[in-house]
């Protein structure tokens, strides 16, 4: 396959490059390693981990090898991501582009610059250290993204912590190593280690490799996931190395989900169907979730869809999330604007009579929802 005409500006470089006659592959390549920019130089706009996916389609990413990814962050003493205590290691990285996503420093697979307005002490360091002239109080969210070159000299200079770098490069034996010192209290607690994200299953051999560390160290190990890989390697290299899966599902209906995902989620339901009826009787517990985001994922008609999906597929038990706002805030840290009003449902927490009036029309589905 050969790209047809397209004229890409790096950003970096800030100008433009005719990638005509190049493979796929190639392209590909050279998009996952740059950041650019779209094809209107005044209005610059960076490129997603999933319009990078787009650029050469579902087919093209099966094919990619995303051999090491970065990692966000290593959570210890989690008590909201499986049973027991766990740690929690965040990849960064993710092929879908949710509305809500509560990690959005998760979704692309690039390192970024984090700055916490709150930690900000007006001291006036990284402006003076920066060499592009790039942050100032008079930018939206202090950093003007468009000039950053992601050379951390802030980052260094900082002495608040407010800015910091998301996304950090970790061997297995480093990530293995800040885990299982906690393994006392994964023994005592029933815990263990989850990975989360971002999406792990985009780094299949990575992932296969930590899981494989974790199960040799005596640790259970629990995977969240949105379903969106390719189901042959994960059977062969994940699914092995793996006591628990949390699957999301937020919609059954595939334009629903395009429109507030960024894809079709077919595959992800024909994964969840696949891999349900290989477990049920297996030492792997699957169990589906679905985010309740007030007038989005918790409308009357995906409520519905959901229970007959389910119950066509005799799944028993899974769990429901109550919107958490606290997202937005994380917007602002990368430098984005929440595109929805100030008034708008989802900057509050979840109604709790809303909640149980779901988790009751689910019950007389004769389905066993859990809070997560």
């Amino acid at each position: 396959m050969v790209v047809s005409p397209i004229f890409i500006p790096l950003c970096r470089k800030k100008q433009f490059v005719n990638f005509t006659g190049y493979s796929a592959a190639r392209l590909a390549r050279l998009l996952w390693e740059q950041e650019v920019v779209g094809s209107n130089p005044t209005t610059p706009t960076y490129l997603s981990f999933l319009d990078k996916c787009t650029i050469f389609g579902t087919s093209g990413m099966d094919k990619m090898s995303f051999k090491k990814p970065l990692i966000i962050d290593i959570e210890g003493n989690s008590y909201n991501d499986g049973p027991g205590i766990r740690s929690v290691v965040f990849f960064k990285g993710c092929p879908m582009d949710c509305f809500w996503c509560q990690n959005p420093e998760s979704k692309k697979i690039a390192p970024e610059l984090w700055w916490d307005q709150n930690k900000c002490i007006d001291c006036g360091d990284c402006i003076e250290v920066c060499p592009e002239g790039a942050i100032s109080t008079d930018n939206p969210f202090y950093i003007d993204r468009y000039l950053c070159t992601l050379c951390w000299e802030c980052v260094e200079v900082c002495p608040s912590k407010a800015m910091t770098r998301k996304g950090l490069e970790m061997s297995v034996e480093e990530i293995v190593e800040k885990v299982v010192k906690y393994k006392p209290f994964f023994d005592r607690s029933g815990g263990g280690v989850t990975l989360s994200g971002g999406e792990p299953t985009l780094f299949v051999e990575f992932t296969s490799a930590l899981l494989k560390r974790f199960k040799k160290e005596g640790i259970h190990t629990l995977l969240e996931t949105a379903g969106l890989f390719d189901v042959e390697p994960f059977e062969s290299r994940i699914l092995p190395f793996v006591d628990i899966i949390y699957y999301d599902i937020k919609f059954i209906d595939p334009m629903e989900h395009k429109r507030y995902c960024g894809v079709t989620n077919d595959r992800i339901l024909d994964n969840f169907i696949l891999l349900h009826n290989k477990l049920q009787s297996g030492h792997v517990e699957l169990l589906p979730r679905t985010p309740l985001i007030p007038g989005i994922t918790d409308s009357e008609k995906n409520i519905h869809e959901l229970t007959e999906f389910y119950t066509r597929h005799q799944v028993q038990k899974a769990v429901l999330l109550t919107n958490n706002p606290v997202w937005i805030q994380k917007l602002e840290k990368i430098g984005q604007k929440a595109t929805f009003d100030d008034i708008d449902p989802i900057r509050k927490f979840y109604d709790d009579e809303k909640k149980n009036e779901i988790k009751d029309y689910f019950f007389k589905q004769g389905l066993e929802m859990i809070f997560g």
